[in-house]
């Protein structure tokens, strides 16, 4: 059987790739080594995550906000196993969600490792069974990113973990050690902060959430401290002593000095994830990657080699799933002989904890590096009268426009529901607004969106709840 496109990898990329290009009535197939669909993020990443995020701020608010809410539950108690089967249940419904999408569009579905011996085919080896050989005029490769490894330390998932292993823990650990304070690394910690865990963040970087705002990023650093985050930044991990039963940390200064030695019960790693490609055969049939593992693609997301194109995590541009899903479109439509494209300058970036923090567009640090003259514009959340009487002050809006033209540059969001709220930022930036168009848009009240457009009126100094 021949196809127009076989998409390898079902994660959000690759299987928006291949619902969108199916409705676009080309004949596709997909290939995902798991049993279920989804990728990473569905089964072992986004999703998961956002469940115990969810369940252990409840489980923190009970336990904490509730009496001074009038509310007398009593002290909560901790069901972790009922925790966790109430996280795989929603993963659950998602990865059939996706099956039953597939199906729904006439995307034909084979489970097994994908490798592409020549332009126009793929093989697919299942764990039983015959290998076959499928035929199409276009491959794309959306096969994602698997955990970057910290040299000299071995995960085991038990008790050095990645991100995976922390999903499915057994238990509260006493103390969990973090290595890497990224996205990855601050979620998960938090998670079992809220559920009784000591939670000690070791950053080789000398600030947390490298890549974003610095004064928000810096203001987060305080309310998570304020939580009981603890935090050792200038700092790298060169070692873990598995051996007893209590492990041994040793960490040093990143620019040099004397070490010592930390002890935790579990230890994270979350530096980052890496593409991967492993087992396709890149290299056998000429694809380029780049030093970094990335496959090169062109503004179309083709490689150097005609008939093979790559999207998501596997390629250059922010580890984001609906980064994967917007590339997904676009090269469905592409090779439909339509005008896909991708907007990177206005891409959002959630962390989603408690409070979130969210981003759009350039920070404060790459305006000046880039010699911008700028305005800021900024609101806290301690003057919003929902967040007010919903105890949510922590954080503010940052706006930030063109001095000449006021149009919005970037906006950054610390603050209850900020994942929510950067959506009318992103909306607003991919219409070229000015900080006026958005000051004078009506916002509901009482809301904390009100704090994106108090924001804005205060690029002019004219706020008025401030």
């Amino acid at each position: 059987m021949s196809y127009d496109l076989i998409v390898i990898g079902t994660g959000p990329g690759g299987y928006v790739a291949a619902i969108r290009a199916a409705q676009l009535g080309l004949k596709v197939a997909v290939v995902e080594k798991r049993a279920t669909h989804g990728g990473t993020c569905l089964n072992v990443g986004c999703i998961p995550s956002k469940a115990l995020l969810h369940t252990s701020e409840l489980f923190e608010e009970a336990g904490h906000g509730f009496a001074g809410m009038g509310i007398r539950v009593g002290q909560p108690e901790l069901d972790l196993a009922a925790m966790h089967a109430f996280k795989d249940k929603g993963v659950d419904g998602n990865v059939k969600g996706v099956e039953f999408l597939l199906k729904k569009n006439k995307v034909d579905a084979f489970h097994g490792t994908a490798s592409i011996p020549s332009a126009g085919r793929v093989l697919v080896t299942p764990e039983s069974g015959e290998p076959q050989t499928l035929e199409t005029k276009n491959i794309l490769i959306a096969t994602g990113s698997d955990v970057a490894r910290l040299r000299g330390v071995e995960i085991d998932e038990q008790r050095v973990v990645s991100s995976t292993g922390a999903l499915t823990l057994p238990e509260v650990p006493k103390r969990l050690l973090v290595i890497g304070a990224g996205v990855i690394g601050l979620e998960l910690g938090s998670v079992w902060k809220r559920l009784g865990a000591e939670v000690l963040v070791v950053e080789y970087l000398d600030r947390i959430l490298p890549g974003l705002d610095g004064e928000t990023s810096n203001a987060f650093q305080r309310v998570l401290g304020k939580q009981g985050f603890s935090f050792k930044l200038g700092t790298k991990v060169t070692g873990v002593d598995t051996s007893g039963p209590v492990l041994k940390v040793t960490v040093e200064p990143s620019a040099g000095g004397e070490a010592e030695v930390l002890e935790a019960d579990v230890v994270l790693v979350a530096i980052g994830r890496v593409p991967y490609t492993a087992g396709l055969g890149l290299s056998e049939v000429g694809v380029e990657v780049n030093a970094r593992g990335q496959v090169v693609t062109d503004g179309h997301y083709k490689t150097n080699v005609d008939g093979i194109y790559a999207i998501g995590d596997v390629i250059a541009g922010p580890m984001l799933a609906h980064k994967a899903e917007d590339e997904g479109m676009a090269v469905a439509e592409i090779l439909a002989g339509r005008a896909g494209h991708v907007n990177y300058g206005v891409i959002p970036s959630v962390v989603y904890t408690a409070p979130e923090l969210a981003s759009v567009g350039q920070n404060e640090e790459e305006l000046k590096a880039a010699g911008v003259d700028y305005v800021v514009g900024k609101f806290p959340f301690t003057a919003n009268g929902r967040a007010k009487v919903n105890n949510t002050t922590d954080g503010f809006v940052k706006v930030l426009a063109d001095a000449k033209t006021d149009r919005v540059l970037g906006v950054h969001i610390l603050g209850a529901d900020a994942g929510t709220l950067i959506a009318e930022a992103a909306v607003a930036m991919e219409f070229g607004a000015s900080s006026e168009d958005i000051a004078r848009t009506c916002h509901a009240h009482p809301t904390l969106s009100e704090a994106v457009k108090e924001a804005a009126l205060a690029v002019e100094k004219r706020a008025i709840h401030m």
